[in-house]
């Protein structure tokens, strides 16, 4: 096997194993994380298409672990109707865009999510709004998404708005990531950016990244989560300005 070759599996057995630990940890952040650190050494594209099936598979078992699945559905699919038009028609943007100025995309939606998750403001969505509001989201999440890859503004702060309770809010973050992932995949092949041999790298990555969420939830309640969380996303902020800057060295 090729030097560059064992670099790059190393690299994605990494990746997925720190982004797995930190979903096991937080109960999200697997996308974000995952295209964050491959961002920084491949096409933010490419990165997208290898975390499609591990984050499929990672959502999707989030998704199922409680039993307001129906109802989430029910109350929220204006939100996931808006988050697939716009993922895949805003994909165009990842995928054509020079990787220098998709990057910087990307390493903005990273800064702005781990700022506002650092101020943790308390937002609250009156029902009265949520109906207006829900499409409106989904859309500009979508737009988000298929420009970066990330998943997580402004679904994540809107969902936590609206006041679930904690079991309900895991399951809408996941059907919110699991719609977003789908979507991102459909919007790759359409833009011929999926080829064959990324998805059987992305089936791999499955491995580390459930064996990451398996050592994450154990060590879940031996570490503070608080404490962890807020060294995460500064991380997650230094790893986004240091690929927001890049057009401009």
């Amino acid at each position: 096997m090729a030097m560059n070759e064992i670099f790059f599996l190393a690299l994605l057995t990494f990746t997925f194993f720190g982004a797995g630990l930190v979903k096991g940890v937080t109960g999200m952040g697997l996308p974000t994380v995952a295209m964050g650190l491959l961002g920084t050494v491949m096409p933010p594209a490419e990165a997208a298409a290898m975390l499609v099936i591990p984050s499929f598979v990672t959502n999707v078992w989030q998704l199922l672990a409680g039993p307001a699945t129906t109802r989430l559905l029910h109350r929220l699919w204006p939100m996931m109707l808006g988050i697939v038009v716009g993922t895949v028609v805003g994909s165009e943007l990842l995928v054509r865009v020079n990787p220098l100025w998709s990057g910087l995309g990307l390493g903005s939606a990273l800064m702005v999510y781990a700022g506002y998750a650092l101020l943790s403001p308390a937002l609250s969505v009156p029902p009265s709004l949520e109906r207006w509001l829900s499409p409106i989201i989904g859309l500009l999440t979508g737009a988000i998404t298929g420009a970066t890859g990330v998943f997580v503004m402004p679904a994540v702060p809107f969902l936590q708005a609206l006041r679930l309770d904690r079991d309900e809010l895991v399951q809408a973050l996941g059907l919110s990531f699991t719609v977003s992932t789908v979507a991102l995949a459909v919007g790759l092949v359409t833009h011929g950016a999926f080829r064959l041999e990324q998805l059987g790298m992305s089936a791999l990555a499955i491995i580390p990244a459930l064996a990451g969420m398996w050592l994450g939830q154990a060590v879940r309640f031996r570490i503070s989560p608080k404490v962890f969380r807020q060294y995460f996303l500064l991380f997650l902020a230094l790893l986004g300005l240091e690929l927001a800057s890049r057009p401009f060295r």
